[in-house]
């Protein structure tokens, strides 16, 4: 079964029923939102579930709103000057854009690696680790034994091991985006969103943050945006496409890649436009 957006400004609530295959209930789901950069509409009206300690990957060509949807997830959408949010975000079932809502508290929970590895240069690969930490005022009492923690989940640990006090910025780009993702996961969030966190890794280092993904997903509910069709098929349980600012088509990975219901998916993942 796949789940379609309608195309109406305010559709009706889509079904909670998830595809069949569905082993894990909802972390997530946004219903009906919509989000705006001024006057100019970027998302219409999405509704579709996140899958508990499942990938989403979200795909569709330039522009069609996958970057945005993803930080309307954390509430980092509203930031930008001029942008507004309609609809709502769920996260356990409760709105993360209710008034008593502390957004600081939902980009703990729902953490964000962004497209280009951004460790702070000169800072050490530890202090790195727990910048999010102390920018949040938490000072853990092991600091060490969190750090080892958060860089063995990010498959890091035994490349960094001998080298804590070394410069973020002296690691290769593959290592700095795994630094990264060990620094987001410090903050123990439950849903982990990745903003193309492969758009500028080769193919080695965009391999390990793959098998980093399969991973992850034992303990996070991930979404991924990404442009490349080959990596959302290795990575991904469920796939999102959209299309100007338009959710096409939800389903299951292998529905969406081998049988899509929608023809404008199946004309993007042949490689007909986009």
């Amino acid at each position: 079964m796949s789940v379609r957006a309608s195309v109406s400004p305010v559709p009706p609530p889509v079904s909670s029923a998830l595809p069949s295959a569905a082993a894990s209930p909802e972390k997530m789901r946004a219903d009906g939102l919509s989000a705006w950069f001024g006057s100019k509409l970027a998302l219409k009206a999405i509704t579709m579930p996140l899958v508990e300690r499942k990938v989403t990957a979200v795909i569709g060509p330039s522009g069609c709103g996958k970057s945005t949807f993803i930080r309307c997830l954390n509430r980092m959408h509203e930031v930008v000057s001029g942008a507004r949010t309609e609809g709502q975000v769920l996260l356990d079932g409760k709105s993360i854009y209710a008034r008593d809502v502390d957004p600081v508290r939902v980009r703990r929970r729902v953490g964000m690696v962004f497209q280009k590895p951004n460790p702070f240069p000169a800072m050490s690969v530890r202090d790195n680790v727990l910048a999010g930490l102390r920018l949040s005022g938490i000072s853990p009492a092991e600091p060490d034994v969190v750090a080892e923690e958060v860089l063995r989940q990010a498959a890091l640990w035994d490349e960094v091991k001998d080298a804590l006090d070394r410069p973020g910025g002296a690691l290769s780009g593959g290592q700095q985006q795994r630094l990264c993702i060990a620094r987001c996961l410090a903050l123990e969030p439950e849903v982990v969103l990745m903003d193309e966190p492969c758009s500028s890794l080769d193919p080695v280092a965009t391999a390990k943050i793959e098998e980093l993904i399969h991973d992850l997903r034992e303990r996070y509910t991930i979404v991924i945006v990404t442009h490349s069709m080959q990596q959302a098929a290795r990575v991904s349980d469920y796939t999102a496409f959209f299309y100007l600012g338009e959710l096409v088509e939800y389903d299951h990975a292998d529905v969406i890649f081998t049988k899509p219901s929608d023809p404008r998916t199946e004309d993007y993942i042949t490689g007909r436009f986009g």
